[in-house]
């Protein structure tokens, strides 16, 4: 091989293969987050409501109308030790007998309010309330509809994310601290073909990253890909040049660790909690949602989301692809701007 790229693109992948630790956050531990939550949140029963009742006049009768319900979890507990339940999250709603009857809880937990609602239901039908209206529960547990579905998109997007501003960006910086990119500067090769090396090196893990993450899914969980392995290799190739140009140009002036490390979480830390890995964008006031959209890791998980989950074609993500290709185009654009030796 005589290219420069061709040699700086081999002794990256050498570089990442001898560190083990690279091997861990890459591969195993985007398996092992994929598994912990899936078993959390697997399907079947869910977990009764833990519901704290305060002993006061008339709650014997309470605990035993509550305790009938096995979508309740009632203990009697003294007040003091009833609002350290409450106030930790152990318990998700406190029952205080009396004239009326007081819930105590707070409003901004989903679970108080299924407990409220399911507490007020079980105490209703036990004073002989009647129900007019037939109902009758019918459970989602279709592959494609349960959380694991939406789960694994986000955890691939997430893991896109990591690999491009990590394996990147604290790769350079490495390099800068260690003085090893002064002594490249000194080799037979342009700017352009090194930082050109570290972008199609992370293409190299892209396809290990998510295959065997993909696999393990449907094995254990019955997560299966909709659409087609072209889609979902062009929305993969997309999110992973997005961030890997962003990844270059976080490094391109960071001098010391603590600098990459602070712009990396800068960046990550944000997209974590907006970018609907862990639950939808949805929750977010109506005003942000133009910003949450702009963002690379929303684009990429929705774009993964629909591919794998509803089957959707390319022509139906531009939107995200565009986004995805802003995102790098323009991070590329300011890296062979600001990109320096030392």
């Amino acid at each position: 091989m005589r290219s420069p790229l061709a040699h700086l693109v081999l002794a990256r992948l050498r570089e990442s293969f001898r560190q083990p630790e690279t091997i861990f956050w890459t591969f195993l531990f985007p398996a092992l987050l994929a598994v912990a939550l899936g078993i959390a949140f697997r399907g079947g029963r869910p977990d009764p409501s833990s519901v704290v009742v305060v002993p006061e006049s008339g709650y014997v009768q309470l605990a035993r109308s509550l305790g009938s319900d096995n979508a309740i979890r009632a203990e009697v507990l003294d007040r003091r030790t009833a609002e350290l339940r409450l106030r930790t999250g152990r318990a998700a709603l406190v029952v205080i007998p009396g004239n009326p009857l007081v819930y105590r809880f707070d409003p901004t937990r989903t679970e108080s309010h299924l407990a409220r609602a399911a507490v007020d239901a079980a105490i209703q039908r036990a004073a002989g309330r009647p129900d007019p209206v037939p109902v009758a529960d019918e459970r989602v547990t279709e592959p494609g509809s349960r959380y694991i579905d939406f789960l694994i998109p986000g955890l691939l997007g997430m893991n896109l994310m990591g690999g491009g501003l990590w394996g990147i960006g604290w790769s350079i910086v490495e390099m800068r601290i260690r003085k090893l990119l002064k002594l490249q500067l000194a080799a037979p090769m342009r700017r352009r073909d090194f930082l050109l090396s570290h972008i199609l090196s992370r293409m190299v893990f892209v396809p290990l990253e998510v295959v065997p993450l993909l696999v393990l899914a449907g094995l254990l969980f019955d997560v299966s890909v909709k659409g087609s392995a072209v889609g979902l290799l062009v929305v993969v190739t997309a999110g992973a040049f997005s961030f890997a140009g962003l990844g270059t140009l976080l490094a391109a002036r960071a001098r010391t660790t603590q600098m990459i490390y602070g712009l990396i979480n800068l960046f990550t830390l944000p997209m974590f909690v907006l970018s609907g890995v862990f639950f939808s964008t949805g929750r977010f006031p109506d005003a942000l949602q133009p910003l949450i959209k702009a963002l690379p890791l929303t684009a990429l998980i929705d774009a993964l989301r629909a591919v794998i989950n509803d089957g959707a074609s390319l022509l139906s993500l531009g939107p995200q692809f565009l986004v995805l290709g802003l995102w790098g185009v323009l991070s590329f654009a300011g890296t062979r701007t600001l990109f320096r030796w030392s």
